[in-house]
């Protein structure tokens, strides 16, 4: 073997002719997309080695050529070939490894065996054998660091074959952070990992509904790719883009991508990689209704993976073709190869596949209940499409846990929310209101915060596509996923750093306990048949009852709850001395209408100052007559008779009820105080209104809030009065929201009636020093916040998260803070804002040593929040900004805004209003009183159906609801 007195043979003539040039040759033809040319070579050369009288350096010698030929055959699928090819060289090479060898012939020993460890990994991943493929890849971890490896180009190729493991078992989230983590990590000289990362990254965004950044990573791949002169990655790429252009709905552009693909593919041998063009081709000729055509290519895709082996591969054309029989009537036809394809899932515990199969099944049996009468038997039928779809849908919106950021879970779930949709028309369907009820109370108990710096541990084989309609059952021929794995794999060093700070982190949510007596739990029999069949945890171990009322019994509570699955459908539980509960369903267009005619109406509809002036001008909001049309229309659309007519009950025999409302995101902005019910007769005349977050909110150990330092007041009132925010002008973007300090006297009074009461922070000598100030960052408030206080005040600028973005930690404060200051939120010119995200996670991402954000800024038990849309967390499917930040900190309540607040220079400049007349300033003393009293939501209420009142009475300006009905009250 080549020793280490032969350095300059090592790196120029490894062994001599004809092999060196062959190699070179071989390469060559590689780089060219010309597999059969390389393997040709390769063989040539095998030939002539086996002539070659035996020795270890033969031996060697051979094993590196039947590495290089197992590799090329991969590329070629020829999985047979490759197989037998893989297995001979790893043979060879473990008979030679106690053969003596200098340190640099051990190095090229080592350099082969990872090759072709890393091509064994390959072929057993493409072969549905996972669990052996992890085994191979542990295996080359083991060995990998004995080699000579600085720049690191062997570990990251290790990552990577980890990563495209993660893709085949259908773990998204699990591969797009380490993906991420790995590129961010990658040394400069990674020329060929780079592109194939970024490749990996295309497909796992395209699999999950992230089109746009799908295309960005293809094309910087591209460049990559190009740069090298990879002909063969290149044409990959073509079938990479048609997936994306399939699942995006470009069928057309998807049709003629694979078409290309499939003529390259076939002229290169690459069978596998044609059979899965010839498979997405016969989805798409069946979505265009060309039968004869579907079948054919998918007889032929079927026919190829049967011949490679490809069982998996195999069993994802049967489902397909399942339901183009299905479509052409051939219900034998389906059964047959549906039931053929869950048992090769099952056996390759490929649980995403079986739940894919299982909800096939179940929308076909509702497709044959809208078709056929199934008389005495249409119960049974519906119950038999429950057990399939329930269950599966569970595990299909469970997979989001997996994403380390809420922008990828909201996109899942938007893939995810067919197969809910299907469930609750089921059990609608079945006239069911308990399922319906515990269908509800499930699914707003929301995700769980996870604070610790890995992925929860659990068993993970999430379903890789959604599949609730014929539309969108498709087998993700383009990354097959095959089985399961106990735990996440995981990176080590910088790159799991890196990952472990890259997002907000959930959890499954708590159990929800239906009752207390029976220890029911919504869904029990479904989750429990959900995490059998598909080895997936839906729910956490935590229980959280459905109902709290806490201190809130002293007079009657109802607990309103909605959740969107196409329609919009509600629950609602009486306590506190009434009893019952309901259901109720809104249509999904109407709603839809409803909701969109109060998104016209308010200030943050056009933007900025121009959406405050179309809000004045031509806003419904702006006159009481087109208000009460509007306060009508979603009266109509969201709010149950039956609901209204138990409410008037309940108040003429005990009194003003307490009415929580958790809304669903779709109805996250809807002012219910200003519902019409009843011709004039509005919501908040006949209940007091308080908005809920999800119970997995609810702080689970109260005595954990930090004990005030002795020598301090915990009783103090903290008042963060329009900061000055650095960078920005009083009359810039970011300035003052009140005006100039001492030019406003309700205000000055306001502070003054404070400091005359007890202790504020700041302290301050006159009430004018308590605005404007320059000195309240986020240090200082996490230092009066830690000596504790009893009230937490914040009036000033508050910036939203994109609702689209599904990011609502991404909402910020913004104090005095300077961009030196260390912080998750970029720095706004001069400025670093303070996010929702840094009062979850605090300083946790940032160092080893971190502190959580409830241990940093520990919340009063009230909080008000004053600013833009600062309570617009429950419009996000996953409830995580500033409002809800606060909550799970330690406030039991916050009273935050539901939209844009229009200041009282916007009143003044844009509706006319007189200087001396001060909205907002009203407001911030009517939330501040309200604060001070024993029950915040009734004085809250009170100062509403006083505005109201004159609303009324007067329809002027400074009564709109447009300011006094964002603000709300939200608690757990």
């Amino acid at each position: 073997m080549p020793d280490e007195d032969e350095e300059n043979a090592v790196v120029t003539q490894l062994y001599g002719e004809p092999f060196d040039s062959g190699f070179a040759r071989a390469e060559e033809h590689q780089l060219a997309a010309d597999p059969r040319a390389a393997c040709a070579v390769y063989e040539e050369l095998l030939t002539v080695a086996e002539s070659i009288e035996d020795s270890p350096d033969v031996r060697f010698l051979r094993a590196h050529l039947l590495s290089d030929i197992a590799s090329v055959r991969l590329t070629a699928t020829d999985l047979v070939g490759a197989e037998e090819a893989v297995e001979r060289s790893r043979g060879l090479l473990i008979g030679v490894e106690s053969v003596p060898m200098g340190p640099r012939g051990r190095q090229l020993w080592l350099e082969v065996l990872l090759k072709t460890l890393f091509a064994r990994a390959d072929l057993l991943r493409r072969t549905g054998r996972l669990d052996e493929a992890l085994g191979c890849l542990d295996e080359a971890a083991v060995r990998l660091p004995e080699f000579d490896d600085p720049e690191g180009l062997r570990t990251s190729e290790l990552s990577l074959n980890r990563v495209h493991l993660l893709m085949e078992r259908g773990e998204w989230g699990a591969a797009e952070e380490q993906a991420s983590a790995l590129l961010s990590t990658l040394p400069e000289t990674a020329v060929e990992t780079a592109p194939r990362l970024l490749t990996a990254l295309g497909l796992i965004c395209a699999s999950t509904g992230r089109f746009d950044l799908a295309e960005d990573h293809f094309a910087r791949a591209e460049d990559g790719f190009r740069a090298m002169g990879n002909t063969g990655e290149l044409q990959s790429l073509v079938a990479h883009r048609a997936y994306a252009a399939m699942h995006r709905g470009e069928l057309d552009l998807a049709e003629r991508l694979f078409a290309e693909a499939s003529a390259v593919f076939e002229r290169q041998g690459q069978f596998g990689d044609l059979a899965v063009c010839e498979q997405a081709r016969g989805f798409l000729a069946g979505r265009r209704g060309d039968t004869t055509d579907a079948d054919d290519l998918l007889g032929a895709s079927l026919a190829r993976f049967e011949r490679l082996g490809a069982s998996i591969a195999a069993a994802d054309t049967m489902l397909l073709g399942a339901q183009h029989a299905y479509d052409r009537g051939d219900i034998e036809e389906m059964k047959r190869l549906a039931h053929e394809a869950r048992e090769v899932y099952q056996a390759r515990e490929v649980y995403e596949r079986c739940a894919q199969v299982d909800l096939m099944l179940a929308k076909i049996l509702e497709h044959n209940l809208d078709l056929t009468h199934h008389g005495d038997h249409e119960t049974e039928s519906i119950g038999t499409a429950l057990s399939l779809a329930l269950p599966a849908a569970l595990a299909l919106e469970a997979a989001r846990y997996d994403f380390v950021t809420a922008r990828a879970r909201s996109q899942w779930l938007e893939l995810a929310d067919d197969a809910m949709r299907l469930v609750f028309r089921l059990a609608v369907r079945r006239q069911d209101q308990g399922l319906l009820f515990e269908l509800v109370e499930h699914r707003c108990a929301g995700a769980s915060l996870a604070l610790d710096r890995t992925p929860p541990s659990a068993t993970r084989t999430p379903p890789s596509e959604p599949a609730g309609s014929a539309e969108t059952v498709f087998p993700s021929a383009a990354m097959k996923a095959y089985g399961h794995v106990e735990g996440p794999m995981t990176l080590g060093g910088v790159a799991a750093e890196a990952a472990a700070s890259a997002g907000l982190r959930v959890a499954p949510p708590p159990k929800v306990r239906m009752s207390p007596d029976s220890g029911r739990a919504a869904l029990q029999e479904y989750i429990a048949a959900a995490e059998f069949r598909y080895h997936r945890r839906i729910v956490s171990e935590e229980e959280a009852p459905f109902w709290v009322t806490d201190d809130l019994t002293s007079r009657p509570v109802v607990q309103v709850r909605l959740a969107d699955a196409g329609d919009l459908f509600m629950t609602w539980t009486w306590a506190g001395g009434a009893r019952g509960f309901g259901t109720g369903r809104g249509p999904g267009d109407e709603v839809d209408q409803a909701v969109g005619a109060l998104a016209a109406a308010l200030p943050g509809a056009g933007g900025g100052t121009d959406g405050i002036r179309r809000a004045f001008e031509s806003g419904a909001m702006a006159d009481h007559r087109t208000e009460h049309r509007l306060a009508r229309v979603l009266a109509e659309a969201l709010w149950p008779e039956g609901l209204t007519a138990q409410i008037r009950q309940v108040s003429a025999r005990a009194g003003r009820p307490l009415l929580r409302i958790q809304p669903s995101p779709r109805v996250a902005q809807v002012p219910w105080e200003l519902l019409a019910v009843d011709d004039d007769v509005r919501l908040i005349d006949l209940a007091d209104v308080v908005t809920t977050a999800p119970v997995s909110l609810r702080r689970r150990d109260p005595g954990a809030r930090p004990t005030p330092h002795a020598d301090t007041d915990a009783d103090a009132v903290v008042l963060v009065l329009d900061p000055r925010v650095p960078g920005f002008r009083a009359d810039s973007s970011l300035g003052s929201v009140l005006g100039p300090p001492g030019s406003d006297p309700e205000l000055l009074s306001f502070v003054r009636s404070r400091l005359d009461t007890g202790a504020v922070a700041p302290s301050v000598a006159t009430p004018a020093e308590a605005f404007r100030r320059t000195d309240l960052d986020r240090d200082w408030l996490s230092g009066v916040l830690r000596k504790g206080a009893r009230r937490l005040m914040y009036v000033g600028h508050v910036s939203g998260a994109p609702v689209e973005g599904g990011q609502s930690e991404d909402g910020t404060l913004h104090l005095c803070c300077g961009p030196g200051t260390d912080g998750l939120a970029e720095p706004i010119r001069t400025h670093r804002p303070l996010s929702a995200k840094d009062l979850l996670l605090g300083t946790l991402p940032l160092c080893a040593d971190g502190e959580p954000g409830a241990r940093i800024w520990p919340a009063p038990s009230r909080v008000a929040l004053i600013g833009c849309e600062s309570g617009g967390d429950l419009r996000f499917a996953e409830s995580f900004g500033l409002a809800t930040a606060m909550i799970h900190n330690g406030a039991e309540l916050v009273t935050a805004t539901r939209w844009v607040l229009p200041t009282s220079f916007a009143f003044h400049r844009l509706a006319g209003l007189p200087e001396s007349v001060r909205p907002l300033s009203e407001a911030i003393i009517a939330v501040d009183t309200a604060h001070e009293h024993r029950d915040p939501v009734h004085r809250l209420g009170q100062w509403q159906r006083e505005q109201l009142n004159h609303w009324r009475a007067d329809g002027r300006i400074e009564h709109s609801p447009l300011l006094w009905a964002a603000m709300t009250c939200i608690v757990v």
